[in-house]
């Protein structure tokens, strides 16, 4: 593994949108349109090789004491190199940085989640305004991801 994770560059936000698109074709993810992209380009972190964008991953903030790990997506040719778990350890560095006691994501591979920390938690324990972009899912209302969380404030530094 030979690339680098970073925040991206406008330039290449065509790419994101690219390896989004493939991914929300399975289901995997939320599709994302474009203008929505460069909105909230500050949210990403990519993982960039000598092929281009190999993944991304957002930290979406909703309240003061939680944000959202969403769109984390990784090239199928990077997958099980360790790729993802960079990505996720990129925005839970900035959501302990912005002090963030938890952050949570909504998934069908809770296994990857459950090895980084996240442990399965019921929706209702959510707060309702995370799932305001639930309507735009093929699946609403009979979402079938699971909700994971991870609770920075108990880690007190142990990472």
């Amino acid at each position: 593994m030979n690339g680098v994770v970073r925040k991206p560059r406008l330039t290449e936000v065509v790419a994101m949108k690219a390896l989004l698109d493939q991914a929300s074709a399975t289901g995997s993810v939320l599709p994302r349109e474009l203008p929505e992209l460069y909105e909230n380009v500050r949210d990403f972190y990519v993982y960039v090789d000598a092929e281009g964008i190999g993944g991304l991953v957002a930290l979406h903030i909703d309240m003061v004491d939680l944000a959202e790990v969403r769109s984390l997506v990784v090239r199928e040719r990077l997958r099980g190199q360790g790729v993802g778990e960079k990505l996720l350890e990129a925005v839970l560095s900035e959501a302990r940085g912005l002090d963030i006691a938890r952050v949570y994501a909504f998934t069908r591979v809770p296994v990857f989640f459950e090895k980084n920390g996240f442990r399965v938690v019921d929706k209702e324990q959510l707060p309702y305004k995370v799932f305001k972009d639930c309507s735009r899912c093929g699946l609403f209302p009979g979402c079938d991801e699971i909700a994971m969380v991870r609770d920075l404030s108990a880690e007190s530094g142990t990472e």
